[in-house]
This record gives C-alpha cells, structure tokens and sequence, in this order.
C-alpha cells in the first residue's frame, strides 16, 4: 500500500505554507495550469493524493472541498507563450501568477512555498522545490488536483469547438485518435507548435 502525501514537510516550516503544482506539461494542445493552494489546517479534506491517482469523479469532488474550506489562487500559461517561453518557462510563469492570485486574497504573503519538481519560480518568499512532491506533501497534492481539474474542464470547453481531435477523452495527450485528427485537419489555434510531431507539419 502506497504512502499518501501529508504534512510532514508544512510541520517543519514556522510560518504559513503554499503548495503549489501544475497540469498540463506533456500535451500536444491547451494551455498548462498552475494552482497555489493553502490549506486549512482545521478543514483538511480526507483523501487528498497526487490527481494522477485519482479517479476523474474523486478529483471533482475533492476539488469541491479544497475550494471551499482553502485559500488558493489559480492562473494558465497560453500555447502562444508555450512556444514563446518553452515549456518549462511557461510553466513556472504560471505557477508565479497562480500565487499573485493566491496573494490578492491574504492580508500577508505566506512565509514558504513548496514547488512540485526541481525548478522554482521566482516568489517573494523562500521557495523550496520537492521531486514528486505531489506525492508527499498535502499541499502541493491539493494544488495539483485544483489544477488538474481546472484544466480538464478547459480542454472539454475547446473539445466542444474542436471536436475532431479527441480532447474530451485524451485532454491534448498525443493519442491515436488525436493524432489522426491532426493528419487530417492539421493543427488547431490551440495546439503547441513547438512540439514533436507538430514541429514538423
């Protein structure tokens, strides 16, 4: 039995604490998102875990709760800035505005943001980056479920315009299905140019 994300790491951190995560790096399409998140000590909502393991309808619903009983803040990078930046830079940019949006809702900024992977975006506070962290910490955890989800509601939005590539079921993930929509229509205002096999169409 695996071991779920908890507060060990928050523990050790004197001041309040933001997680913050991402969806989205690997598509061929859509935009990434980035969620910063505090939690409630006092509300915490049972069952918070990485979103990759987690079922669409336990997702939705523990994105209910965390909305309701945490603070968090919510932004995306666009596919035109994907290309722009790359996607590591699109990525950490927006992770940086996800916490201005968190911010805007605080009296004082948290002392301590705990970053999902290895590179840390510029913050007004002390950062510090977890390999897996979604794994781990029930902060970063709860980030990456808000951002999951928030992602995957725009993708079944631009799957409802651009239906032939798939979206609705592989969210801009380089499936069979999608792969054919691309060889028959070519790309989407929405699709990342920059990206293998796009790159080369």
């Amino acid at each position: 039995m695996k071991n779920k994300p908890d507060l060990a790491i928050e523990s050790t951190i004197n001041g309040q604490v933001v997680g913050i995560d991402e969806a989205g790096r690997g598509p061929l399409a859509g935009p990434v998102f980035a969620a910063s998140v505090i939690l409630n000590k006092k509300k915490i909502p049972s069952g918070i875990d990485d979103s990759k393991s987690l079922s669409p309808e336990k997702r939705q619903a523990l994105y209910k709760k965390i909305t309701e009983s945490s603070i968090y803040g919510l932004s995306m990078s666009s596919v035109i800035e994907i290309d722009r930046l790359n996607i590591l830079q699109a990525t950490l940019l927006a992770m940086r505005r996800s916490y201005i949006n968190l911010s805007w809702k605080l009296s004082t900024l948290p002392s301590h943001a705990l970053i999902d992977g290895n590179q840390s975006p510029r913050l007004p506070c002390k950062t510090i980056t977890i390999i897996k962290g979604d794994k781990k910490s029930k902060s970063i955890a709860a980030a990456s479920i808000i951002a999951k989800v928030s992602r995957d509601r725009y993708i079944k939005f631009l799957h409802s315009i651009y239906p032939n590539y798939d979206w609705i079921n592989n969210q801009g993930y380089s499936s069979k299905k999608h792969r054919l929509g691309l060889t028959i229509l070519g790309p989407s205002p929405h699709h990342r140019l920059t990206f293998k096999p796009l790159k080369s169409k």
